[in-house]
């Protein structure tokens, strides 16, 4: 099997099984579930940063359980919001490290330390912006939604525009294989998404114009989500951060545009007033 019929058969597999669970499970199923997949993703985080031994990454993944579970007992309170926050003031930061992207490159501890943190402040942000969101009011399941088929939609446009038109390099010193097309592509078919369900949906052109904003900037930090991941992997020298989904590879490689897009999403909805 090539690996663009691996990965539409995954696809196929994963797209119906995760719209099920955004739109039938109830808010504690969601979270349950979210942090699961979440929990499992840093797993394979653990090891891509050099965690070598079981204490180490028992006590990692064991650190986001008890914040996840400390955020969900505060669900009602502003824990939530203010967690999303520290989400969105930490992205800006993974791109400035993606510019210096020998920062902490060598296999020492202290550099381990530093990107089991910057896990966290990856993982547990996005974790609180799919809760807060699937909370969201009457129809929060279908903004969740929303996230899952922005990012999708993103990535498949940037996939095949890179493949088509890709002749200038993203980031060839993180990431050979993204190309400047693939990112106009994801924007592209960002906007055109946005548009799309704006129209469906019968809005004015105020709100539209936000969405489309929104969705934009969206998927932008999710690529910066893509490109940090990418930068650890080469850090670690790995090409996935595992191989459970055929042609994806990890959990992780699967998450991390989703990652970025969840509390940067999260947060302009509620400035936006959606």
């Amino acid at each position: 099997m090539t690996e663009l019929s691996a990965r539409i058969a995954t696809a196929c597999v994963l797209a119906p099984v995760g719209i099920a669970a955004v739109l039938l499970l109830d808010s504690p199923g969601f979270a349950l579930v979210v942090a699961a997949i979440f929990v499992f993703g840093l797993t394979e985080w653990a090891r891509l940063i050099g965690l070598t031994t079981l204490a180490t990454r028992a006590l990692l993944v064991l650190v986001n359980i008890a914040l996840m579970a400390f955020l969900w007992e505060e669900r009602n309170t502003p824990w939530l919001l203010w967690t999303l926050i520290i989400g969105i003031a930490w992205w800006p930061l993974a791109a400035l490290w993606l510019r210096h992207y020998h920062f902490a490159e060598a296999g020492k501890r202290r550099n381990a330390g530093l990107k089991a943190v910057a896990g966290t402040l990856i993982v547990v942000p996005a974790w609180a912006a799919a809760v807060m969101l699937h909370r969201s009011g009457e129809h929060g399941e279908w903004w969740v939604l929303y996230v899952l088929l922005l990012v999708w939609i993103a990535d498949v446009a940037a996939y095949f525009a890179g493949r088509r038109f890709g002749r200038t390099k993203l980031a060839p010193q993180i990431s050979p294989g993204k190309t400047r097309a693939g990112l106009w592509g994801a924007l592209i078919g960002s906007i055109l998404f946005a548009a799309g369900v704006t129209l469906w949906l019968g809005w004015e052109a105020r709100p539209a114009a936000a969405l489309i904003a929104l969705s934009l900037v969206t998927v932008l930090f999710s690529v910066v989500g893509d490109l940090f991941e990418s930068l650890i992997k080469r850090h670690s020298n790995a090409k996935d951060s595992g191989h459970v989904l055929p042609g994806h590879g990890g959990v992780f490689d699967r998450f991390d545009s989703l990652f970025a897009a969840l509390p940067i999403f999260g947060v302009g909805k509620i400035l936006v007033g959606f």
